[in-house]
């Protein structure tokens, strides 16, 4: 088969309109076994199928790309970088975006390899390419500009090729085609930023970060909420939160949501700045943040009470974020009664929302009323009952009924809510004493689709392997369990058959 699809492809070369023998030759290469090419990849000439590409003749581009991309598997990234050059650059600039996605994919195996990616930071004309790439208009050839020149960047000599030549300049340059594209740049530099330390002194000392960081800060509202994912992406590093506090940067950010109640547009960027300071307080320490900030905790209650939807997702968003660890909690929980009345609402949002942001209430409630068996003091579990207890008069009752809605989504997020408090002894009295609880763990046909069967195994296994439940629940029900648990999530019943004698 390989040795037939050697000859096609001489065929080819020979031809002026090659058509027929490119379908046959792209039938016959997708048959032949990858490793079997491996074996004949030195015979393997690719040069005329790159040349075909070169005439404006759609499908003999579409043919050529789809035997290409197939081919250059076979064929090494060093022996793709060292012999192919000139086909790269041209593909690079090919007018077709099947051949830029092509020759991009091949240029993203060569930064992979380290012996082949020297080719590439050896080429100045091809770097060039590839950064005026980010600016195209395919989104798709966009990202693998991206992508390759943030995987080049990860060795020293890539951050000088990028930083320190003619090509800093260029990606300016590109920078200036438009908004979105200029946008693209900024996500490559916090790519590269995020990196290490001396990746992000590589960015900063572009200007190109503290460009971002002045577009933040600025007037353009929609600006801002664009910038502001990008810069939370910097705080996930321990070196980027650094440099955004040791810049001011995170007290800016305070500021603008101080000043954002007199901000008839503050609704654009006020969630992507809440969900910074969320995540910042998280990475680091939440008592430390909110203490210093204190506007952002102002902010998240009263985005609670706000009439908009994606106000209150955001927040309750945070607010599970927030209390996703105990210290988390305990801010929290100094708030006193007014985290009583956000709990009563979030509840209320639970039962009365649209199904995304009952959704999202579910996943927040979870977060809060999770506790790890090593944390369960007295104190703390005095708090996750009284929470349970506020989010509304019957609390089990409500996640029940959401429980038993058709909704697979929804009745997931409500079983993952009784599964984080599944291993305290408060909730499983609870769920003990509601009638026919224990009947509806260990009932498997309500569950019909894999993601609820793996809901409800994942609540089984969190009060099976409990210490406190077999004194809770009692024997017969621990054991039924710790069979549901044996049987796995997709176990179902054999059905008992009778032979009846003489029966054909």
């Amino acid at each position: 088969m390989a040795a037939q699809a050697l000859a096609l492809l001489r065929e080819v070369a020979r031809l002026e309109a090659p058509l027929e023998e490119l379908r046959a030759l792209q039938s016959v290469i997708q048959a032949v076994p990858l490793n079997e090419l491996r074996e004949q990849a030195a015979e393997l000439r690719l040069g005329p199928l790159f040349s075909l590409l070169n005439e404006n003749h759609r499908e003999q581009t579409t043919l050529c790309v789809s035997i290409l991309e197939r081919l250059l598997q076979a064929v090494e990234p060093v022996h793709v970088a060292r012999n192919l050059k000139v086909d790269l650059q041209r593909g690079l600039n090919h007018p077709d975006d099947s051949v830029k996605i092509l020759t991009l994919s091949q240029i993203g195996r060569i930064v992979e390899n380290s012996d082949a990616v020297t080719e590439i930071l050896n080429n100045a004309d091809l770097l060039k390419q590839i950064v005026y790439c980010i600016g195209g208009e395919n989104l798709s050839v966009a990202k693998a500009a991206i992508k390759s020149l943030s995987r080049i960047s990860l060795t020293q000599a890539g951050l000088e090729a990028l930083f320190e030549s003619n090509l800093l300049d260029d990606l300016k340059n590109v920078m200036k085609t438009n908004d979105i594209v200029r946008y693209r740049v900024y996500e490559l530099i916090v790519e590269i930023s995020s990196v290490s330390s001396e990746s992000l002194n590589y960015c900063t000392t572009s200007g190109l970060v503290t460009q971002l960081l002045r577009e933040l800060t600025g007037e353009d509202v929609l600006v801002r909420a664009t910038c502001i994912e990008m810069v939370t992406s910097l705080a996930y590093t321990h070196h980027g939160r650094q440099y955004l506090a040791q810049e001011g940067v995170i007290d800016q950010i305070s500021n603008i949501i101080v000043g954002a109640d007199s901000d008839p547009f503050s609704s654009f960027y006020l969630p992507g700045f809440v969900k910074f300071f969320g995540n910042l307080a998280v990475m680091d320490s939440p008592q430390q943040i909110c203490e210093r900030y204190p506007v952002f905790v102002e902010k998240v209650f009263e985005m609670t009470e706000s009439q908009d939807p994606t106000m209150i997702g955001v927040a309750v968003d945070t607010i599970g974020i927030l209390g996703s660890n105990v210290e988390g909690k305990q801010v929290l929980q100094k708030t006193g009664t007014r985290f009583e009345r956000l709990l009563m609402r979030i509840g209320h949002q639970a039962k009365n929302a649209s199904t995304e942001l009952k959704i999202r209430c579910l996943e927040a409630v979870s977060s809060l009323l999770y506790l790890p068996p090593e944390q369960q003091t007295d104190d703390l579990l005095r708090m996750t009952e009284s929470w349970f207890s506020s989010l509304s008069r019957d609390s089990l009752d409500l996640f029940r009924g959401i429980s038993n809605q058709p909704f697979p989504e929804l009745h997931c997020a409500a079983l993952k809510v009784f599964t984080a408090i599944a291993n305290q002894p408060w909730a499983q009295k609870l769920m003990f004493n509601s009638p026919g609880f224990v009947e509806y763990l260990v009932d498997r046909s309500v569950e019909h689709d894999k993601a609820s069967k793996d809901a409800k195994y994942e609540l089984v296994k969190a009060l099976a392997n409990s210490k406190t439940v077999a004194e809770i629940f009692g024997n017969p029900n621990y054991l039924r369990l710790r069979t549901y648990l044996s049987e796995g999530p997709y176990y179902v019943k054999p059905v008992a058959t009778t032979a009846v004698e003489g029966a054909d």
